[in-house]
């Protein structure tokens, strides 16, 4: 995940300066207006291009990708009378979702998470300038199309999109972001299962690397999903009048998914924390096993060793001819050697079967 961008400090308030990490494609500009029986949607080159709004006729929707121009986002900014302090929250990447009421519109930033082929996630800042007859809609990144399905619906007539005002435009952007945890959320929990089997009969240490980036997955999911739950409760309880009653029970929806999404969150985070200690109980009891049969090996071993170093000793010595009475018994024993094999072998037969019979073999 991308870190906050901030402004060099000093820097004085609703200074529009374009982020370095930006894609290299030029901004795209593009509006759609419609109504329930018309679609008209162009892409455009400036901001003069863009028709008039009509808060009680057609819905305006204007798209911004890419954050490079800031001559073009300052004259969208000036047709609109959107507030510069709004607009320098555009461009600094990585905001936590928020609602910010302004004396003609409302803006709102939220973060959409995306996930490659690769696997590989993202994030994404939307922000979205909510009027009177219009939504002004700003992306990042040119060069995709995350709001392709609502394009579609537009496009076809589908459901209630055409029929409603800005508002539920706007709605349908959110779930758009929120319904898009759910594919990553899923595969996710393949990952989680899959560990979950192969932590129990042989866990190695990829596994701990893996688990790690599961929850590094979640942390940053969860820091993202809770404000977003946060932003649509607030318009659910707007009152500024843009957020009309019936939209209201459609973001109500949004609002539970976001909860099951939460809910989901917060599941595989438990799991991720169970499959860690599992991993480290199977760690502890497979080294507790080659503990137990190594020292079962050594004390097997501890008498053998005891009777070689005392019959290893040697020591024999002759007087006159004749043997010394502290010398060591049975080294000229013909049998010595066999005989003391044979009890080694005994004694080391005895401690197996008696380990065995405790059940520590």
């Amino acid at each position: 995940m991308r870190k906050f961008r901030y402004s060099l400090p000093g820097t004085p308030p609703a200074t529009l300066i374009a982020p370095d990490e930006g894609s290299d494609a030029p901004p795209r500009l593009r509006y759609a207006r419609y109504d329930e029986h018309s679609l008209e949607a162009r892409s455009v080159t400036s901001v003069d291009e863009i028709p008039e709004v009509t808060p009680n006729g057609a819905v305006l929707w204007v798209e911004l990708d890419g954050l490079s121009d800031i001559p073009l986002l300052r004259a969208l900014g000036n047709r609109f009378h959107l507030h510069p302090l709004a607009l320098e929250d555009v461009l600094s990447l990585g905001q936590r979702p928020k609602v910010e009421p302004y004396d003609h519109h409302i803006f709102i930033v939220a973060q959409m998470i995306l996930q490659d082929e690769e696997h590989t996630v993202s994030s994404e800042q939307v922000s979205l300038f909510l009027g009177p007859g219009f939504l002004i809609s700003i992306e990042e990144d040119p060069s995709t199309d995350t709001f392709a399905p609502v394009h579609e619906r537009l496009r076809s007539g589908r459901g209630l999109i055409r029929k409603q005002k800005a508002d539920y435009l706007t709605y349908a952007l959110l779930d758009a972001i929120v319904d898009h945890h759910f594919p990553m959320l899923e595969s996710l929990g393949e990952v989680l299962q899959n560990l979950d089997n192969e932590v129990i009969t042989n866990p190695s240490p990829r596994h701990v690397q893996q688990l790690h980036e599961c929850k590094r997955l979640l942390a940053s999911l969860r820091r993202y999903v809770w404000p977003e739950r946060d932003v649509i409760n607030t318009l659910l309880h707007d009152e500024s009048g843009l957020v009309r009653k019936e939209t209201k029970v459609y973001l109500r929806d949004c609002y539970d998914h976001t909860i099951q999404v939460m809910d989901l969150l917060e599941s595989y985070r438990d799991v991720a924390s169970g499959l860690m200690e599992m991993y480290l109980s199977s760690v502890g009891m497979r080294t507790n096993e080659i503990m137990r049969v190594l020292t079962v090996i050594s004390s097997i071993f501890i008498p053998l060793t005891f009777l070689a170093g005392v019959w290893g000793m040697n020591f024999h010595g002759e007087n006159d001819g004749k043997s010394l009475p502290w010398n060591m018994p049975e080294l000229s024993q013909p049998f010595g050697y066999p005989l003391c094999l044979a009890l080694m072998a005994t004694i080391a037969l005895i401690q197996i079967f008696y380990f065995r019979r405790k059940k520590w073999l």
